[in-house]
């Protein structure tokens, strides 16, 4: 009997399957907007300014402005436009700070005033979100605004970070009556301090009144724009007349002239100062000043 001779196997290389091209996946039509929905809105605020350095954004401290695009990177991150209405000082608060907020995408107001009071800080605030045109800037469409500083006669261990206590007597009706003097459109040079791009020092002011409500002195005043510590001054500037170092009635040329040194020294202390309201085409006057805490 011969042996067979071993069978050799070959090994055979077939092509490896392909599969088709996957196609990726369709993304979802976005679903219709909720009922009410806009992209376009106006925000009032309202905030204590104690611990912030203003309103305006700055790269080496707290401001109310961060604090407030903060809240929006989580909610709409890199989809807004935003602007404030004024730019407070350090220190200074707010009861109607105004925001123009110009978004990618619809939400219904309801919606964005209860997301971003989630997301923001105890003493910042959303009072309202309505929805705006497209076209509306907050301090661009204003025509208006006034300020309320309010000075406590007496010591008080709960509003003292929201006024100013003056010690000595205020006569109240000699301030009262150089008020007119302020009033209309005057060069502010000497009321103010210079700051870059802010032009022309000639204000219009439109109101400007002093009020006395319990231990509380309230003065508001009202107009097109304010120069940077503008409102301070002038404050720092009638109590100094209620406390007869200034003559009253004496004009604001020379105001200027005579305590251009001293003006800046009498500027008020910004805890007593509030943005009070912002105002638009159509909106009526404020009403009556009022306390933030009576005292």
């Amino acid at each position: 009997m011969t042996d067979r001779p071993a069978r050799r196997l070959v090994k055979t290389h077939r092509p490896p399957a392909t599969r088709p091209p996957t196609r990726p996946a369709a993304r979802p039509a976005p679903g219709p907007s909720p009922p009410g929905a806009s992209s376009h809105f106006k925000l009032t605020i309202e905030y204590d300014g104690s611990r912030y350095r203003g309103w305006q954004e700055q790269s080496n401290a707290m401001t109310v402005q961060e604090v407030i695009k903060n809240a929006l990177n989580e909610l709409l991150p890199r989809e807004y436009q935003m602007a404030g209405a004024g730019r407070t000082d350090a220190g200074v608060h707010a009861l109607a700070q105004v925001v123009s907020l110009h978004t990618s995408r619809a939400i219904a107001p309801s919606e964005l005033l209860e997301e971003l009071n989630r997301r923001l800080t105890k003493d910042v605030n959303v009072l309202k979100v309505e929805p705006a045109a497209p076209d509306f800037h907050a301090r661009h469409s204003a025509v208006a605004r006034s300020y309320l500083y309010q000075i406590s006669l007496r010591r008080t261990a709960f509003a003292k970070s929201y006024c100013w206590w003056v010690r000595a007597p205020l006569d109240l009706a000699v301030i009262e009556r150089s008020l007119p003097a302020l009033l209309g459109l005057h060069d502010y040079k000497a009321f103010a301090d210079a700051r870059a791009g802010e032009g022309s020092t000639r204000v219009k002011v439109e109101e400007i009144r002093i009020v006395r409500r319990g231990e509380m002195v309230l003065i508001r005043i009202g107009a097109s724009h304010f120069l940077w510590k503008m409102v301070r001054r002038i404050v720092g500037v009638l109590v100094k007349i209620g406390t007869k170092e200034v003559p009253a009635g004496i004009s604001l040329a020379d105001l200027g002239r005579r305590y251009a040194v001293q003006i800046p020294t009498w500027t008020a202390p910004a805890a007593g100062l509030f943005l009070e309201r912002v105002r638009y085409p159509g909106d009526p006057p404020p009403g009556e000043p009022t306390p933030l805490i009576a005292l």
